[in-house]
């Protein structure tokens, strides 16, 4: 038994599973049967039996670099001997600005001021606020709406959640923002099913944010969208589609936000989706594999343009009234500096690129097994789209998902569509098993 296997085993199984309220979960389901891992190392992940499970998402679209690195392990250690908290505002801490300016060096050309945040969707509603004080900055003050994207996550802040367009993420919680519209999404499988890559069809959709500068005017301050969709169930782009939206952007006036939480750090094979799919944005979001999971962290990288405008056109004072506790910590500073160095060291953009033909085989292998409506993959993510049992939405997806859980290999689920991220140091041997695995889970829930 490997040392880590060993430490799995002895983790205590917790003896009371009321407590914790989980989030995203069906917790009366879960706590009746849990699935519990206790230890992590490389591409694996280990029950409390000594199971081994293949991790088939990294964590949750966030350990990219892999469990158990060290490296980043070390630095977190290192710094939390030295200082293990120091505020940011109106005092500093040296390793903060050393992180934002490692980070700036890898951000998209021009996108070199970073404001430190805490998580994804922190890093939604930062960008959002600092879109809307920059059109008030430039004397835009009429500019006050939000433009996002059916399907679309954002997170769960109210401004995350106001302009995303997952429906059961928001019709819990009553009346969102006010002044935010939607584009339409780009999933459209009559045209683009079974598509490798970015599809041909759709680029036209863009458009519609014309029909929303007719009937709106001049009040649009930003649209916010991810380059490609994760957590809807993997929505690829299509070809020109997002630089058809940079250019009416820039022809109105509006500020483009990137949510690269998921896409970014190496994910599509290169730091950042925006250079892969070859557009800048005005504004990018991220957060899970800046720092490998390891500490919660984000960030929002701006145009030195929109960081002027606000903060040189203030009056004395301070300039954005907006921060958390904990942006910039020290912990999360240190391991997202590791982080880079390994995505560096490892190549892992490289190694994307390497594995993502034979990542796309893999995937496009089950097309033709029982009820594999669509299949999409862009770098190394893939999504399978299954259909629903006739009055049971999700239901054969959450029992792929259990089978694949207890044939050892963890991945996805967002409704009937089975989501992949693997880190990104995984092999052709783990391709082979990721989708055998899934094959024979998706055989078995056939009827």
């Amino acid at each position: 038994m490997n040392e880590i296997r060993k430490l799995a085993t002895e983790t205590p199984r917790p003896n009371n599973f009321d407590a914790f309220w989980m989030g995203f979960t069906n917790n009366r389901a879960y706590k009746a049967g849990p699935r519990l891992v206790a230890a992590a190392e490389g591409v694996h992940y280990y029950t409390p039996e000594g199971r081994e499970v293949l991790d088939g998402t990294a964590g949750l679209w966030c350990v990219n670099a892999g469990h158990g690195r060290p490296e980043i392990a070390n630095a977190i250690k290192r710094q939390a001997d030295k200082m293990d908290f120091a505020p940011t505002f109106v005092v500093g801490h040296p390793i903060a600005f050393e992180a934002a300016a490692r980070l700036a060096e890898i951000t998209p050309s021009g996108l070199d001021r970073i404001f430190w945040t805490n998580s994804g969707s922190e890093s939604a509603d930062t960008a959002l606020k600092i879109a809307l004080a920059y059109q008030k900055a430039i004397g835009q003050s009429q500019r006050v709406r939000l433009v996002g994207r059916e399907r679309a996550y954002h997170g769960v802040g109210f401004g995350g959640m106001s302009v995303g367009g997952i429906g059961p993420n928001r019709k819990q919680f009553g009346a969102m923002l006010p002044y935010v519209d939607h584009l339409p999404h780009t999933h459209a499988p009559e045209h683009n099913g079974f598509c490798r890559g970015q599809p041909a069809w759709g680029a036209h959709l863009a458009d519609q944010l014309e029909s929303l500068v007719a009937l709106h005017g001049d009040t649009i301050a930003a649209v916010m969208v991810e380059p490609m969709a994760g957590s809807t169930g993997v929505l690829v782009p299509p070809q020109g589609y997002l630089q058809r939206l940079r250019e009416l952007c820039t022809k109105h006036g509006i500020l483009l936000i990137f949510d690269e939480v998921i896409t970014g750090f190496s994910r599509l094979g290169s730091p950042f989706a925006a250079e892969r799919l070859g557009v800048a944005p005005d504004l990018l979001t991220m957060a899970k594999g800046l720092t490998n999971a390891a500490v919660p962290m984000g960030a929002v990288a701006c145009r030195d343009s929109v960081y002027r405008a606000i903060v040189e056109g203030a009056p004395a004072g301070i300039e954005l009234f907006h921060g958390y506790t904990y942006s910039g910590h020290p912990l999360a500073c240190a391991a997202a500096l590791a982080s880079m160095d390994v995505h560096r060291a490892d190549d892992l953009p490289g190694r994307v690129r390497a594995l993502e033909d034979y990542w796309a085989d893999g995937a496009h292998s089950l097309k033709g097994l029982p009820n594999v409506a669509d299949i999409r993959n862009l770098g190394l993510v893939a999504g399978i789209e299954l259909t629903p049992r006739p009055g049971k939405p999700s239901d054969r997806g959450m029992k792929v998902f259990n089978r694949c859980f207890d044939d050892g290999l963890l991945t996805r689920v967002t409704g009937d569509i089975i989501a992949l991220s693997p880190p990104l140091i995984v092999e052709k041997s783990h391709v082979d098993r990721i989708f055998g695995t899934l094959a024979e889970a998706i055989r078995a829930e056939a009827a």
